[in-house]
């Protein structure tokens, strides 16, 4: 694999790799009982580590709550699309022939196989590896401040909770078929509707929603 050339990385376990961009489609076509998903659930679990102790060590002054909304930055979806495309691991990706995707079916592909590619390097070079294969990939990206995701429903109960005001989300609306949904989430602070929102999850829906309402609140 010429990334792990890139990166003067020896694999010592060539089939993890290989796995680490396996989609089930591709599996179940094939007829493998391995897909990249359990890779993702650790890749995720160490990446969420090594991006935590940057954090931590970079800024002694950033309180719990900082810390953790820099790292919802860091380790969302459309951070770790960024970092999979320049990486071209989006290169590797194996589907299944007959599998039909939407494009946002795709980019949660891209974004899945940088936490998965973590998990097999991680098992098979350790974390001081993982370490400094990240320094490389995601601290310039810490570094330059970029911002992926802003975290508007944690901006906004944080003044709800400053003024006394109560917040809740209520579904409003839930339409598509089973791997292509759109829902929409309405923010209701009070008792009243300040904005609503429409995504491809409860949480996206709920953000949106959240934007609108920090928008309307100052108005009211």
């Amino acid at each position: 694999m010429q990334l792990l050339k890139n990166f003067k990385i020896k694999a010592g376990d060539t089939h993890l790799y290989q796995l680490a961009f396996l989609h089930e489609s591709y599996s179940n076509e094939n007829n493998l009982t391995e897909c990249y998903e359990r890779l993702e659930f650790l890749g995720d679990a160490v990446l969420d580590l090594v991006v935590s102790e940057q954090l931590y060590n970079r800024d002694p002054n950033l309180t719990e709550g900082e810390l953790t909304r820099q790292r919802s930055n860091y380790v969302c979806k459309q951070a770790l699309y960024t970092y999979s495309t320049e990486l071209g691991l989006d290169q590797y990706i194996k589907l299944g022939n007959g599998m039909e995707m939407t494009k946002r079916e795709i980019d949660s592909v891209v974004s899945d196989v940088f936490e998965s590619f973590i998990g097999a390097l991680y098992l098979d070079q350790g974390m001081d590896t993982v370490k400094e294969f990240l320094s490389k990939t995601v601290l310039p990206h810490i570094e330059s401040r970029d911002v992926f995701f802003h975290d508007y429903k944690s901006e906004l109960k944080q003044l709800c909770d400053q003024e006394g005001l109560s917040i809740v989300y209520n579904l409003v609306k839930e339409e598509g078929k089973p791997h292509d949904k759109t829902f929409q989430m309405a923010c209701i602070i009070d008792g009243k509707s300040r904005g609503t929102g429409s995504g491809g999850s409860k949480k996206e829906a709920e953000q949106k929603a959240s934007r609108m309402a920090l928008d309307n609140l100052p108005n009211q």
